[in-house]
């Protein structure tokens, strides 16, 4: 079956559903900067993601970008909206203002046509539209990782449809239809309890970074080797050896907003552990700040704000916050970020030669070791025990 798609916004999020389903569909990305818009156009990749960049270059695809909304929404089957909701903490609520452009639009435009939201949203949103005049309106969360959006879209651990109507079903065939793998588990739930799905799985995953996290904190202060106990830990089946890499923190787009929302959601129901998995990341970046001030340094390095490798992105990455500490204590801070197109971030220079970066700091922090530090790893700070993200 050949639908006409209209998807806003080419992050990760958006650009990796685009190109999923515009191998067999007729897709419109929508997208308010105009520079991302003629990268696509010219198939090329505005994030970073291996598998983005090989599907735009070298796989044929019915994909055309633009800004132009209305005209995207004109005959379009579904409208997509993965647009982003930045967390509030004024409000303790996500910004969902970008939603409600989009929807307003569809509204104006093409009112009968299905919308799928995508974009990371409260629980009980999506059944407030329906309950407010927005009938064709479902929520499909998504689950992967950047730098390897599309790859987890090929290849999804789950397909989560927040609607059982027969148009939902349809939408999860084109889903699969786009996957190299057929055989993921497909999950009809409602709306209400699919946002929930989103917000408690990374939840659970920021759960699991902190507890590897306080492990490792634990080591420090005990001169304990952290490699070994958490080796010990993870030979238990039912923890596994998984994504258990210590770092400076869980940073990243997703998990730090979701956990607050979650948290948010809980107002009126008992609870001790989301609050404490929101906390004990705010106390392992002060315990890995103080770690680094205890060593006295006069220039900090910071190597690379992203978290994860593979990824171009830094929105609220945990080195960000430990950068805010130093400098609160007068250490000079430089930092070398190759995907950056600035001169300076947070205040601090921005380095471009990684030659120079490395022979004028004394210390050098790094949330992920890279072999490009090999030469200099004596004066390296990091906690990537296990070489992976």
């Amino acid at each position: 079956m050949n639908r006409k798609i209209a998807v806003f916004g080419t992050g990760y999020v958006g650009l990796s559903n685009a190109i999923l389903l515009a191998q067999h569909n007729d897709v419109i990305a929508v997208d308010i900067v105009e520079e991302k818009v003629k990268m696509i156009n010219s198939k090329l990749s505005p994030i970073a993601d291996k598998e983005i960049e090989h599907y735009l270059k070298e796989i044929p695809l019915n994909l055309s970008a633009t800004t132009n909304g209305k005209e995207a929404i004109l005959q379009a089957d579904y409208v997509i909206i993965c647009t982003p909701t930045n967390y509030d903490p004024v409000t303790n609520y996500f910004d969902t203002r970008s939603v409600e452009q989009v929807l307003n639009l569809v509204s104006e435009v093409n009112p009968k046509t299905q919308i799928v939201i995508k974009s990371t949203i409260p629980v009980g949103y999506t059944q407030n539209l329906i309950n407010n005049g927005f009938k064709n309106v479902f929520f499909v969360p998504e689950f992967l990782r950047e730098g390897k959006a599309l790859y987890d879209n090929l290849y999804p651990s789950r397909i989560v449809i927040g609607s059982k109507s027969q148009t939902a079903k349809e939408f999860a065939s084109l889903l699969v239809e786009g996957a190299i793998d057929k055989n993921a588990k497909v999950l009809y739930t409602n709306s209400t309890e699919a946002e929930a799905i989103k917000l408690f799985s990374n939840t659970y995953l920021a759960m699991r970074v902190a507890f590897f996290n306080e492990l490792d904190s634990y080591c420090l202060a005990n001169n304990l080797n952290s490699k070994e106990i958490i080796s010990g830990v993870g030979l238990d089946p039912r923890i596994g050896e998984h994504y258990r890499n210590p770092s400076f923190g869980y940073g990243g787009y997703c998990l730090p907003k979701d956990t607050k929302q979650l948290l948010a959601n809980f107002s009126g129901v008992p609870q001790t552990l989301i609050s404490a998995i929101v906390e004990s990341n705010t106390i392992r970046k002060n315990f890995i700040s103080q770690l680094i001030l205890e060593k006295k340094p006069k220039t900090v390095g910071v190597y690379r704000l992203v978290m994860k490798t593979g990824s171009d992105n830094f929105r609220e990455s945990a080195i960000q916050d430990i950068i805010k500490t130093l400098l609160k204590n007068n250490v000079k801070v430089i930092i070398y970020e190759p995907s950056a197109k600035r001169k300076t971030f947070m205040g601090c220079e921005l380095v471009e030669n990684l030659e120079i970066f490395k022979s004028t700091t004394d210390l050098i922090i790094a949330n992920r070791f890279s072999e490009e530090l090999k030469d200099v790893g004596n004066k390296v700070f990091t906690r990537d025990i296990f070489g992976n993200n």
